[in-house]
């Protein structure tokens, strides 16, 4: 349980810190950098949400595939 509420603060961060920037970068005209900066936040959360993902698959496929 304590593991899941730490990869909730992560991407929570994540997003808090891109959202600063983009607005940071947007205010200086910047508007393409600012999208690159929040595609790129993006793109982190889904490779972490995507190693949780492969941790369960593979969490439940050695309950169903015990052997023992």
């Amino acid at each position: 349980m304590l593991q899941d509420a730490s990869i909730l603060f992560q991407i929570a961060g994540i997003g808090i810190i891109v959202a600063m920037i983009h607005s940071i970068l947007k205010q200086m005209g910047k508007e393409e950098i600012a999208q690159i900066v929040t595609l790129t936040g993006f793109i982190i959360v889904l490779f972490i949400v995507l190693h949780r993902l492969a941790d369960l698959f593979q969490q439940i496929k050695s309950v169903f595939l015990y052997q023992g």
